[in-house]
Parts: structure tokens; sequence; C-alpha cells
């Protein structure tokens, strides 16, 4: 029984060990985007399914010893895959569908090792019930979810701070050599064992009929609705925040919490006390989704869903637990429930970003969980089925304003796998047509404005304005061509400073910003200067070009709070160096209502040698304010009475570790 035990432990820690140990190593390829982590979990899914599929045919189909030689040579041919390190060959050039690409990527790196792991818990757990007749094999599966939550507590504070990530992969590879040597040893002893039919089960496990197909799609609703919670979830907390391993793992440790919960015994899932608890939560994340005024309120956004998902999730795992079969068909309930992963991240990677307008998967999951919780207690009394009844038309009413409000003052709204695009048109003053402006938004969170009025459009607006970091750098080279080098296009603001002789040469990840940029807003169009825009991630594409001698290089993909963290590591301002004049000077958005990366920016520039300025714009008639940090080899430049007079102090933090691409730690700079 201990080495039963010990197998499922090592596998399940090293199954979702792997998850944020790659999915980080991939994310600086596609921009940071936080649907990197959705299409890997996808992935994930996926595969575990596969291998849920691959042990329910093994146990059913095949005997012993054939069973048990099959899978010991898959673990060993599963050893070449090591270590699980993303080959350079699969970084992406920028016009390629990311989603195909990066499920490429993971199937070649660790395709068959995850494989293998995401059989081992039913499994192992069919050889236990053929090897312990009488005894429920069900403990395990929670001993599995627990030994997952281990893992995935466990990166953001122990793996993450203090490896760097190819040793991260190295030391899972080695991980994963014990666990072959620990599970082929587990299949040598099972190898013997009767078949489970033939099992000394008792005379009720014997008797259970197969599942019929309501209890099937009943299974694999309950499944794929925690599913979708999961990722839903995962997305509103990612979105405006940080595409980073600790907001990814805190949901899916929940998400695993209420399985160990659920699937320990009969004495945590209390159905009439979590059934109460779902009537309330259900409703306060619906309010809290619908009141704009509460999505920038990070303490409560993070408590109200992290909580709703560990209500959601226990109601959805705890009647699942509640409908579970016997030993007989374990493997088949297994493989439904992983069947029910695999739809819930179809649905949210895949489908809503093609079909929904906006984040709205999550008022939709809410309305659906809602529904299903009153069909389940159509046979209570009515007081309850009319309150299950009541929280169906709330929540279903608070996703038909979320619908309706979408295009409040929207002239245009365009969602792909970089998240969601829009441009709204709003009258700052009634009666008055030169007021009338444009914004573009990504998300909740702000890209750039314009006037619309021939009298102002061509003006300089928010965080790019003449007082700005990013205004007086370019003003200090004016009465000269000069060649300007932008991350982040967003409406294309920069380009109002550019002259006839000037070159403006923008980077965007997003294929969808260049054309809304062109037909939405002037900027770029009435521009004199001559003007470039290069797809991808501009990490990639700065590297791989020849040096383009820029003047300015403003880092701007950082006006959000969400932060593409490759883009401000050591070696990230090395490459950009190799495409600087010796005059030229870096400028770093980094206004942010919850990262303070000054010091990080500061220490990189002590390293590299170059000179340092925090210049904070601020503003008395209610406008944008901006934060920039400049960088340069040439110090006159950043003593320019102007930039001076803006300038403050940072103060240095020498215990902090250096950014590189190979470490970062963003819950250092979070702004307490």
């Amino acid at each position: 029984m201990l080495l039963h035990a010990a197998t499922i432990f090592l596998s399940a820690f090293l199954l979702f060990l792997v998850q944020p140990v790659l999915a980080k190593q991939v994310l600086p390829w596609y921009g940071g985007a936080a649907v990197v982590w959705t299409t890997c979990m996808v992935f994930f899914q996926f595969v575990l399914l596969l291998g849920y599929a691959y042990s329910h045919w093994l146990s059913s189909r095949l005997t012993s010893p054939r069973q048990n030689a099959i899978h010991v040579a898959l673990l060993v041919a599963s050893l070449v895959f090591l270590p699980i390190v993303p080959a350079e060959a699969w970084k992406p050039a920028g016009d390629e569908n990311p989603v195909a690409r990066i499920l490429l990527l993971l199937f070649s790196t660790v395709g068959l090792p995850y494989f293998l792991l995401s059989s081992t818990s039913p499994l192992i757990q069919a050889w236990f019930a053929r090897e312990f007749p009488g005894s429920s094999p069900y403990r395990l599966f929670a001993l599995s979810n627990f030994a997952s939550m281990l893992a995935l507590l466990g990166y953001p504070f122990l793996f993450e701070p203090w490896l760097a990530s190819p040793q991260q992969s190295w030391a899972w590879s080695g991980g994963y050599a014990l666990f072959v040597l620990v599970c082929g040893a587990l299949a040598w002893r099972s190898r013997g064992l009767p078949p489970l039919a033939r099992a000394a089960m008792s005379e009720e496990e014997e008797a259970e009929p197969r599942p019929g197909a309501a209890t099937l799609v009943l299974w694999l609703v309950l499944a794929t609705m925690g599913s979708v919670m999961l990722l839903a979830v995962s997305n509103h907390l990612t979105q405006n925040v940080s595409s980073i391993p600790m907001l990814w793992v805190i949901p899916l440790a929940i998400y695993l919490l209420t399985f160990i919960l659920c699937f320990e015994g009969t004495r945590w899932y209390r159905r009439d006390a979590y059934l109460g608890f779902l009537v309330w939560i259900l409703c306060v994340m619906a309010w809290f989704l619908a009141d704009k005024r509460l999505q920038f309120e990070l303490v409560w956004q993070v408590g109200v869903f992290a909580a709703g998902l560990y209500f959601v999730c226990m109601f959805c795992h705890g009647e699942l637990a509640r409908l579970r079969p016997g030993a007989r068909h374990l493997t088949l309930f297994y493989l439904v429930v992983s069947l029910g992963g695999v739809a819930g991240g179809i649905l949210v990677g895949i489908v809503a970003p093609l079909t929904l307008p906006g984040y709205l998967e999550l008022e939709i999951a809410l309305a659906v969980v809602a529904m299903l919780a009153l069909y389940l207690n159509l046979d209570r009394p009515r007081p309850i089925v009319a309150m299950f009844a009541a929280v169906s038309l709330f929540t279903t009413g608070a996703l038909a304003w979320r619908v309706e409000h979408l295009r409040e003052d929207t002239v245009l709204v365009e969602r792909n796998f970089y998240g969601v695009l829009r441009v709204k048109e709003v009258l700052a003053r009634e009666g008055d047509p030169d007021t009338r402006y444009r914004s573009l938004v990504h998300g909740a969170i702000l890209h750039g404005e314009q006037w619309m009025s021939e009298k102002y459009r061509r003006a300089a607006t928010t965080y790019y304005k003449p007082g700005s970091g990013i205004g007086m750098a370019i003003l200090a080279h004016e009465g000269r061509a000069i060649k300007v080098g932008v991350i982040g296009l967003g409406a294309g603001t920069l380009a109002t400073y550019g002259d006839a002789d000037d070159t403006y040469r923008f980077y965007d990840i997003n294929p969808a910003v260049p054309r809304i940029a062109r037909e939405q807003f002037s900027y770029l169009n009435d521009s004199p200067a001559k003007i470039e825009i290069v797809l991808g991630d501009a990490r990639l594409n700065l590297e791989r070009e020849p040096p383009q001698g820029f003047d300015v290089l403003a880092v701007d993909a950082f006006s959000g709070d969400s932060i593409p963290v490759h883009l401000i590591t050591l070696e990230a301002v090395g490459a950009y160096l190799r495409h600087m004049n010796p005059r030229g000077v870096i400028a770093f958005h980094v206004s942010n209502r919850f990262l303070d990366l000054k010091p990080v920016l500061l220490a990189i520039a002590e390293k590299h040698g170059l000179e340092y300025a925090f210049v904070h714009e601020t503003s008395d008639d209610g406008s944008t304010t901006s934060d920039w940090v400049l960088l340069t080899r040439w110090k006159p430049l950043i003593l320019r009475p102007e930039i001076v007079a803006s300038t403050e102090p940072v103060a240095p933090q020498p215990d902090w570790r250096l950014w590189t691409d190979a470490y970062n730690n963003l819950l250092q700079v979070w702004r307490r």
C-alpha cells in the first residue's frame, strides 16, 4: 500500500509542477499574454483525458502481465523527452496561430511523460483495488490531489524564487526519472494480480450496474462547470494584473482542494450548508462583475472570486463525489470527469475567444451553475426551489446587463488570442463637439486617446503628453532627423511627434492593433514621419534584426497593469542597447497600480553602467498622469532642466536579486 501511495503522490506532484514550469518559459514568446496559461491548461487537460482513457483501456481490456509490460515499455520510452526544455526552434515568427503552435510545442516537449503521469492515478487505483479488495481506492484520489496542490503552492514560494527556469526544468526531469523507477517497480510487482472483475469485490459492488446515460451526462456537466469556473476566474484575475504563476496557481490550488475534500470522505461536503453558501456567492460574484466601480479593487476581486471558485467547485465536485460509482466502474468515472475538464478548457480557451465579444464566460458560467443547482434540487421543498430559481434569474439578469453595457459608447469591440480591444467614443462636454474623443481600451486599461476635432486631433494625450518622460525624451532630440522605436503601438499617439525626416518603427504582437490604429484613429495617417510596423513579440524581433540605430526606444508594453516580464530583464536591456545610438535613450513606461518596477530598472541600469532617471508627470486638471524611467549612456540628456524638474528619487533595493531571463520575482515588486 505504501508503494501505491508513493507512486501516486510523486506522479501527481510532477503532473502539476510541470504546468507552471513550462508555461512560464513559453510566456515570454507570446508577449506575456494571459491566455498562454489558458492554452497550456487546454493541453494539460486534453492529455489528462488521453491518460485516463489509456488507463481505462489498459485496465478493462488487457490482463496482467501484458498491461504491466506495455506500461513499463512506455515509461522507459518517455525518458527520451528529458530534459523538458522547450526548443528554440519553437519561438514564433509573429504570423503563426499562437494556440496551435503552443499546443504543438508542449506535445513535443513533454507529451509522453505528461501522458504517463496523467494515467497514473486511475491505473494505480485499479491495481490497488485488485490487490486490496474491499478497500476504497478513492482516498488515493484525494492523496493525488493533495500532492498536486502542494506542487502548485510550492512553485511560487519555493521553486520560482530560488531556481532559474532552466534549473527548474532539470530538477523536474530528475524527479520524473525517479518516478519511472518507482512506477516501474510497482508495475512489475502487480503483474500477477487477478483482473478487477474477478477480485473479491463485495456483493453490492459485484451487482452494481453500468451507469446510465443520464448519470454519465450529469458527471460530465458537473466536471465541465468546475473546469469552466477555474479557467474563467483565472482569466478574470490575470487579465489586468499580470500573467504570473502565482495568480495561475491560486485558483488551480483551490480547484484541487475541493477535489481533496470531496473525495477524502463524506464528512467535508455538507450538501445543505454548501448549497446555502452557493446561493449567496453566485449573487455576489454576479454583482462584482456587473459593477464597473469594483473592477480595480484588487484585494476584493481576489478575495471574492477565490471564495466564489471554492464554493462553486465544492458544489460541483461534492455532487460528483455523491454520485460516484463503486470500484468496478472507477476508471470510467475518471474518464468522464477528465472529459469534462477538457470540455471546460476548450469552451474557455478556444470557443470563448472565437465567439464572445468580451470576457463574458464567467458571467455565463455563473448563470449555468445556478440553473444546474436548480435542476439538482427540483425534488426539494418549494422554498428551496424558489430560492434557486431566483438566483438563476439574478445571474441571468447580470449577464444580460453586461452584454447590454459592453457596447456602451463603443464604436468597435474585437477579441482575439491577446484579449479584448474596444474603441470608445465620448463627448467630454455636452454641446461642445470639439470635446469628442476616442479611446482604445485593452481589457480595462487605456491604451491611448485622441480628440476627434480637426483642431486638437494631432495633440499628444494621456501618458504621452510633452511633459511626460517619453515626450521630453523625444523633444530633447528636436531639430534633427531621428529614429524612434516603440514597443506597443496602442492608438499610435507617439507618431504625432514625427517630422518628415523622422522614422517611427512600432512593434506590436497583436495583429488587430495596427488595423484599429489606422482605421479608428488618425495619428499614424496624419504623421509626416515614415511609419514602420513590425508584427510579433518585440523582444524576439529585436533579437533577430540588425542594429536599428534608435535615438529613442519607448518600451510601452507596461501601460496596463499586466506586464510582459521578459521585456524588463538584464538581457532585454542588453538587446535594446544593441539598437541604440550612443546618445540614445530607452524610456520604460512603468505606470502601474499594483507593481513598483522602478527598483528593478535601477538595478539593471547599474549593471549595464547606464544613467537613470525616474520621471513622474503630475496633473492639476485631473487628466492622465504617467511614470517613465529613462536609461541612457549620455548623462547630459537626463540633466536637461525640464527632465531634472520632473525627476524623483528611487530607493535602491540591494537585497533584491537582479532580474534576468531565467529569474524574476513579482512578489518583490508588489505595492504594499
